[in-house]
């Protein structure tokens, strides 16, 4: 079976992008909550596929593993930006204007998401290394594997990241039904 075109052709980037904006929409609005950020850091994560579309390998890990491993990165860039950046500044840098229809549809699915981003905000008192992984298989419902694709680490890596998070989190939320983690 031969490879499928390469993402440079614009078709073919078309139709990947409107297979994929919606999960990566989705994976960006549980982790933030202004629907202007969340639409800029979807665009983002868009402009940046189209930077290294050349260089994507569809044998390396599900499209998915890809995109969310871009998109988490776009987030930490976005969060280390705005650490720097004063709140003025922060409300003017390069946002697109947004009709009502569209910041009511984010604010929806930002509502949708409160306690995926509530479960995330309890996470981060784990290790950096160790939370990458739990959310990418425990929320965004990701393989180990392709976990281990998203954070450019070996399977046997993020195996090993997954017990400590779990271990971690049995002790202080056992009664949390969202944290069963598979």
């Amino acid at each position: 079976m031969g490879r499928p075109p390469p993402l440079t052709a614009p078709e073919v980037f078309t139709a990947f992008y409107r297979a994929h904006v919606d999960a990566v929409l989705h994976f960006v609005t549980r982790r933030v909550d202004d629907p202007h950020l969340a639409a800029d850091i979807t665009a983002e994560v868009f402009s940046a596929v189209i930077a290294s579309a050349a260089s994507y390998d569809p044998d390396r890990g599900s499209p998915v593993a890809w995109l969310y491993g871009i998109a988490r990165n776009q987030i930490v860039d976005d969060a280390r930006r705005r650490a720097r950046e004063t709140a003025g500044r922060r409300r003017l840098a390069g946002r697109r204007l947004l009709d009502d229809d569209d910041i009511g549809r984010l604010e929806e699915r930002i509502d949708a998401n409160r306690t995926a981003r509530e479960l995330h905000r309890r996470l981060q008192r784990l290790p950096e290394s160790e939370r990458a992984v739990i959310e990418l298989v425990a929320v965004d419902g990701l393989t180990v594997t392709e976990a281990a694709t998203a954070l450019r680490i070996r399977p046997g890596a993020a195996r090993a990241r997954l017990f400590r998070a779990r271990r971690a989190l049995a002790d202080t939320t056992v009664e949390e039904p969202c944290l069963r983690i598979p």
